[in-house]
């Protein structure tokens, strides 16, 4: 038997989760079955999809259970191998994040090439964060030459990717963040417009002031006032991609609604929603493009790293303090 440690879904939040609706559970692991594989993880995500989810209500993405471990990506090492298409020590990537380690079948892993990047780099500007900024921008946005692009959240794990591609695809870039740290992390990653919502907290203004003349394109991750400034600041025949809007997972009253919604009639917008795994087909592309940014050195990338399964929960709830620069990862023992 292989002791593992796993995180639970203790109880279903209303509002804001607490450290209450998550429990440590320890189980014993038997040798994998035919089949099988047996996996230490070693890095694990969180994202804020995952509030969704702890909701017992039909989404994209069906509701984490309660009395089960939750699920979300992970980077892992095979420890045992009961299938011949993995072998132990094989790396691999899987959904079985928020646990120490686990056996599933040999399918519902993917073998991970890192091709010299860190391997937690696939849990955020190379995987699945990376690729939503790649989609968002290019697919749903169809950012054109000379575009104005506003990102919202632009120091997070989607956003601070974003921002880099809309720059090396030439375009103007105002980024919003909160916090004089997040707001140099911005320059650093060559934002032409750094928006500190926490200084400035009239985002309207502040977004006016950095585009006078409008913007193109909202890459859209936070909601509230920061779309009613995109909507204010936005030109005729803008585009939005409606990425996720963080600043309303928790909230319980959806009657409030956005202020000035109005303008996407009178200014012609188009608003468009977007889910990054109904786009899988733009991969090879993105990992082409990340590829050969990375490789010329001008793509920038930081982490904000919790350490051990027992602080997964903080990591989560971190997420919505504006705690994580960059992507928010646990390291795993």
């Amino acid at each position: 038997m292989t002791l593992s440690r796993e995180i639970h879904l203790k109880s279903r939040p209303s509002g804001v989760p607490t450290a209450d609706n998550f429990e440590i559970v320890r189980v014993d692991l038997p040798e994998p079955a035919p089949g099988q594989v047996q996996v230490r993880n070693t890095w694990m995500t969180v994202d804020p999809y995952m509030r969704g989810r702890m909701n017992d209500v039909k989404s994209y993405a069906p509701p984490f259970q309660l009395g089960e471990a939750m699920q979300g990506g992970a980077v892992g090492v095979v420890m045992a191998s009961n299938d011949p298409s993995l072998q132990a020590g094989d790396l691999v990537q899987s959904f079985f994040g928020w646990r120490e380690a686990f056996n599933a079948p040999a399918g519902a892993v993917q073998k991970l090439e890192t091709h010299g990047l860190p391997p937690q780099a696939f849990l955020g500007f190379a995987g699945m964060p990376g690729l939503t900024a790649y989609v968002g921008l290019l697919r749903i946005a169809e950012m054109k030459a000379g575009d104005v692009v506003f990102v919202s959240g632009a120091a997070g794990a989607v956003g601070s990717v974003a921002c880099q591609i809309a720059k090396l695809k030439g375009h103007t870039v105002i980024g919003s963040a909160g916090g004089a740290e997040k707001a140099a992390f911005l320059k650093e990653i060559g934002v032409d417009h750094a928006i500190d919502y926490k200084a400035e907290p009239d985002i309207t203004a502040a977004l006016l002031r950095a585009a006078p003349e409008g913007i193109d394109v909202y890459f859209e991750n936070v909601g509230g006032a920061h779309m009613e400034a995109a909507l204010m600041a936005a030109k005729p025949f803008g585009r939005f991609a409606l990425c996720g809007m963080i600043s309303e997972y928790n909230n319980t009253d959806l009657g409030k609604g956005v202020r000035g919604l109005v303008m996407a009639v009178g200014k012609s917008l188009t608003l468009r929603g977007f889910i990054v795994s109904n786009h899988t087909d733009m991969q090879a592309a993105f990992v082409k493009d990340l590829a050969g940014w990375v490789a010329e050195g001008k793509f920038k990338h930081v982490e904000t790293v919790k350490e051990g399964i027992e602080a997964a929960p903080e990591a989560f709830l971190g997420l919505f303090k504006g705690e994580n620069l960059g992507k928010m990862l646990v390291k795993l023992s």
